[in-house]
């Protein structure tokens, strides 16, 4: 009888290879850098490296009035101006007791809904265009994004770098056709979200990409300081909405929906069911707003003199739920008409610290959509 002998496999001295993908990268919606250790095609190490798009932004609020920095604030997250205001405004707001009317209230939150309809539907289009999905996806959301901007534009009279928000409250009341516009818009917006989804979520290839690709434990999140939909993708019900109840949104109803499984498909998905709920606070918001005024008095000399506006000392961090996550200012005032200390918690940085955590064992091709489903914009990122 014929023995059978085992033979050993060889063992191979392979050698692992270092791959730059940026800073000019499509994937990287920016100026952005992931250095990648690759072992045949499978990723060992990633190290995210940014910085290039820096602009000095903190030190430039620290030497300039408080109202000067409104518009620098757009650029940070250069796709949600409005969200942006929001925060600002509320910090110093809170730094000088300042009081918003009623009014303003329900304008913000209209601003800050549209702004997160607008963020996660771009977001959805430029996942499908890193998925390989050409640029289909991407131009049916330009579509959609193109009504709330010219609502934008309306009252704001900008489309992108709006400045619309003042301490004590807005700029400007709305035009007497932007709220019927409102209402036509989240008439059909539904309509727009279930052609998306009848396209997208239900996709074989789509699901085979980012089912259990990417995956964020619920542990890791919460220890990484992760929010926003990443966040609740993974499984934790947190929305800054629902904990600090700012603004008037005690008065809203709607969920906070939160995910399975954490992978990339969970964060796009998240994303679809929060522009559903958005439209839900919206509708509220435009049948309830009430007259009156749109900024303080207090807020209106501000806004017509800022150079004299002088809180007194003391220190205020203000926060809100941005598209991408919490979004929060931290001002330290020494009594001047400038802030002594001016600090910005950037949903997009944080965020993306745990960058190499989900792509490890993954191929280069699951790092652009993990990348992608994590939505950073490098105006927010590097500052």
């Amino acid at each position: 009888m014929m023995e059978h002998t085992l033979i050993s496999k060889p063992d191979f001295d392979t050698q692992t290879l270092e791959v730059s993908l940026g800073p000019q990268h499509p994937s990287t919606h920016g100026v952005f850098r992931m250095n990648v250790v690759l072992d045949g095609e499978t990723i060992v190490k990633l190290k995210p490296v940014m910085g290039y798009l820096h602009r000095n932004h903190e030190k430039l609020a620290e030497n300039m009035s408080y109202l000067g920095s409104m518009p620098y604030t757009d650029r940070l997250d250069y796709i949600c101006s409005m969200t942006n205001n929001f925060a600002y405004a509320l910090a110093v707001e809170k730094l000088a007791g300042i009081e918003v009317p009623e009014r303003a209230q329900y304008i913000r939150i209209i601003m800050a809904e549209l702004t997160r309809l607008v963020n996660h539907t771009l977001l959805i289009g430029f996942l499908l265009n890193d998925l390989g999905a050409f640029f289909t996806p991407v131009l049916y959301a330009f579509r959609e994004r193109e009504k709330i901007l010219d609502l934008f534009e309306e009252v704001a009279g900008s489309r992108m770098m709006c400045n619309y928000f003042r301490f004590g409250g807005v700029k400007a009341d709305l035009t007497p056709d932007f709220l019927p516009r409102v209402k036509e818009l989240i008439q059909n917006y539904p309509r727009f979200l279930d052609e998306f989804e009848a396209l997208l979520s239900e996709n074989e290839i789509l699901m085979a990409r980012t089912q259990k690709v990417g995956v964020l434990p619920k542990e890791l999140a919460v220890s990484a300081s992760i929010t926003g939909p990443m966040l609740r993708a993974s499984g934790v019900p947190y929305d800054i909405r629902k904990v600090d109840h700012y603004s008037l949104y005690d008065r809203f109803k709607f969920r906070v929906p939160i995910g399975e499984h954490g992978d990339v498909y969970d964060r796009y998905y998240i994303r679809v069911l929060e522009m559903r709920e958005s439209i839900k606070i919206l509708d509220q918001a435009v049948k309830e707003i009430p007259s009156g005024d749109v900024i303080s008095k207090v807020g209106a000399g501000f806004a017509k003199a800022p150079r004299n506006f002088k809180p007194k000392a003391g220190e205020a961090y203000g926060r809100i739920e941005a598209p991408k996550g919490e979004l929060g200012f931290f001002v330290v005032s020494d009594g001047t008409n400038k802030p002594y200390r001016y600090h910005v918690r950037a949903p997009s940085f944080i965020n993306l610290t745990i960058l190499e955590d989900m792509c490890l064992g993954h191929k280069v091709p699951d790092a652009i959509i993990i990348l992608g489903s994590i939505d950073i914009v490098l105006g927010e990122v590097d500052r």
